[in-house]
């Protein structure tokens, strides 16, 4: 039987900071229609473009991209790069096998990691666990953070490159969980953009999947500018909102770096008053995180916390890459506020009704 998709209707909206809910977000997505693996070529997923100023929806193949920019204008990406961060391990005395996602290492002396454990019951603090079949790492619990969250401390003797080599070896590219299948060689260079710098990442940011190193020299011989900003992306952008007043809903800390030479090309583009471009919500969320008074790009090496949802007045990008998001999630909030909420509810309801397909591996939308 098919599965009917519900909207919710609305009277005309008005938007305020008092009266945005949580279920003002939610509808309901076909499984069919999740994304499981990345299309064929990076630059051939679909592209729905979305006109902010009239609500006029174009459907197209993402290499298309190209045409809606000109010379001197500026794409910002970010580059972080996703490490392979879930690692299998055997807990001491029982060998129960033990998922252990990395999530950031606290200290690099000391090699203390936060992490989440799977099944976190059998966990406890002074536990040890041994990873890969001659034991190549052994790591000891030292504290408990949350339900699911540990200190881990990894004994291991040798330089740093060593030990990072091991964690490559024994890690798992970090797909999502709603990807009902083991990670695959092909997912380890496919959930990666062509652009990855700087390790830190544990989940992609997946605007950037869609660039081929074809679309990248095409979009360079056109003129269009590359900005880089770097922010790390963690679980939190992905967890859940449980409160229906979004103003009452925090974010997790993200660290994100943003250097004088990619502010000074964005600035230059504001000055010039060209097409700004933030890829992805996580480039977008950098940028906002990094506004100077006077509405310009600033350079940082910070945080950010920063929780973006309607209405909200944007001061950097005046375009966005994105792909198609979870109900009620935090990304799909922030591209609302940027295309307008009902445009953006009602460019959702033409994608079920199309078939683009949604999340990490799925299709684009271009906001401009």
């Amino acid at each position: 039987m098919k599965k009917k998709i519900i909207f919710l209707k609305f009277a005309p909206l008005i938007i305020t900071s008092k009266n945005m809910k949580l279920s003002q977000f939610k509808f309901n997505l076909p499984e069919s229609l999740v994304a499981n693996n990345p299309s064929e070529h990076r630059d051939e997923a679909r592209l729905m473009v979305l006109h902010k100023d009239s609500g006029k929806i174009e459907h197209k193949i993402f290499k298309d991209v190209l045409s809606y920019f000109d010379d001197q204008d500026v794409m910002i990406l970010n580059n972080t790069k996703v490490f392979p961060a879930r690692l299998y391990g055997n807990k001491e005395k029982t060998g129960a096998t033990i998922e252990v996602f990395l999530l950031r290492e606290l200290n690099k002396e000391l090699r203390l990691w936060d992490v989440l454990v799977d099944p976190a019951r059998k966990i406890r603090v002074g536990n040890k666990l041994y990873f890969g079949d001659d034991d190549l790492l052994v790591a000891e619990v030292v504290d408990n953070t949350t339900s699911r969250g540990r200190t881990i401390r990894f004994l291991f003797d040798g330089t740093d490159e060593e030990f990072r080599k091991n964690i490559e070896i024994l890690g798992e590219t970090p797909l999502p969980k709603y990807i009902k299948r083991k990670a695959t060689a092909q997912d380890k260079e496919r959930y990666q953009t062509i652009f990855a710098k700087h390790e830190g990442a544990v989940a992609a940011p997946t605007a950037g999947l869609h660039f081929s190193r074809e679309l990248m020299k095409r979009l360079e011989l056109k003129g269009i500018n590359f900005a880089e900003v770097t922010l790390h992306v963690g679980l939190g952008t992905f967890r859940s909102v449980e409160v229906e007043d979004l103003t009452k809903h925090k974010m997790d800390s993200e660290q994100f770096i943003i250097e004088q030479k990619d502010a000074d090309i964005v600035n230059k583009a504001i000055e010039e008053k060209r097409k700004i471009c933030a890829v992805g919500t996580t480039s977008m969320r950098a940028i906002e995180s990094a506004v100077s008074s006077g509405k310009m790009l600033k350079p940082a090496n910070d945080w950010t916390s920063k929780f973006i949802f309607p209405p909200y007045d944007f001061s950097i990008a005046n375009s966005m890459i994105t792909n198609f998001h979870t109900p009620e999630s935090t990304l799909l909030m922030m591209v609302s506020a940027f295309g307008g909420y009902d445009y953006v509810r009602n460019a959702y309801e033409v994608a079920l009704k199309e078939k683009y397909r949604f999340y990490s591996y799925g299709d684009a939308m271009l906001i401009i």
